[in-house]
């Protein structure tokens, strides 16, 4: 059994977290980030503390946006001149930049205070497998929300047996 001064160790201490972004929704993963950011996963969590963990991001540029939010999905952002509004779709903004979407997804949920910029200083974000940050690695984070099967992934006999709603008469 651990004494009390190594559990309070541990609970004060920084942990390392390494999350694996292939095949994630953008918003979901970005809702598990800040909470770990945020600390909220330790008992002594407090609003006005900064006592959160260190988060790495792999594989961002496998990541995933629901329905059309590709195409549809625009950020913007103003010059603060006459006409200088700037827009750009998701698509655009994760091709120039595979990490961008997911941490204006994180920024944004984040809360808007003094404290965000140094929980975001506390996020690394990788396109790829590799990072520097391997042998700081507490705990890893494979798959946060699983995703469903895809249709071509069902067997025929899966497809057959799976229950219908609605009988339709064929003609």
């Amino acid at each position: 059994m651990a004494s009390k001064l190594s559990q309070c160790i541990a609970t004060y201490t920084r942990l390392w977290y390494q999350i694996d972004a292939k095949d994630q929704i953008a918003g979901r993963l970005a809702v598990l980030i800040v909470k770990i950011l945020q600390g909220k996963t330790k008992p002594i969590y407090h609003p006005a503390v900064d006592v959160g963990d260190f988060v790495v991001v792999k594989n961002t540029k496998d990541i995933m946006l629901t329905g059309r939010k590709w195409h549809d999905k625009i950020y913007r952002h103003h010059s603060g001149y006459p006409g200088g509004l700037k827009e750009i779709t998701a698509e655009k903004l994760h091709t120039k930049d595979p990490t961008k979407v997911l941490y204006k997804a994180v920024n944004g949920m984040l809360p808007k205070n003094q404290l965000r910029k140094r929980r975001m200083k506390r996020l690394y974000l990788f396109p790829g497998e590799d990072h520097p940050y391997g042998a700081n690695i507490t705990h890893k984070i494979t798959n946060p929300s699983p995703l469903g099967k895809k249709l071509s992934e069902y067997s025929e006999e899966e497809k057959k047996a799976f229950p219908k709603l609605v009988n339709i008469p064929h003609l």
